[in-house]
């Protein structure tokens, strides 16, 4: 297997560097924290989705956007945000998802 990339270990440590139990980062935060562009951005998150690394913890309102957009988290972080809710977050992450078509 290929080593992780510049772009996939930047975007991994802007995912750690900035959730908080109260909120993780989207996409776009992500990228700037990381000084990536946004499409490379997007296209490597949606890799690390498919592999396992990121999975999507909730979503947020935000202004730039009509609909709201994901926060992702590494899969693995737990986030402190009381039992339920880190067991939904579990159960979300461990959820197997269909192969794509």
């Amino acid at each position: 297997m290929r080593p992780a990339g510049e772009v996939r270990r930047a975007l991994l440590r802007a995912a750690q560097e900035l959730a908080t139990p109260e909120r993780a980062p989207t996409l776009r935060e992500m990228a700037h924290r990381a000084q990536v562009g946004l499409k490379a951005a997007r296209e490597t998150v949606a890799h690390m989705r498919r592999g396992g690394t990121l999975c999507i913890a909730r979503t947020r309102k935000v202004p730039y956007r009509n609909r709201p957009v994901a926060e992702y988290v590494p899969r693995g972080e737990a986030l402190e945000v009381g039992p339920d809710r880190h067991a939904l977050h579990s159960l979300l992450c461990s959820w197997p998802t269909a192969p794509a078509v």
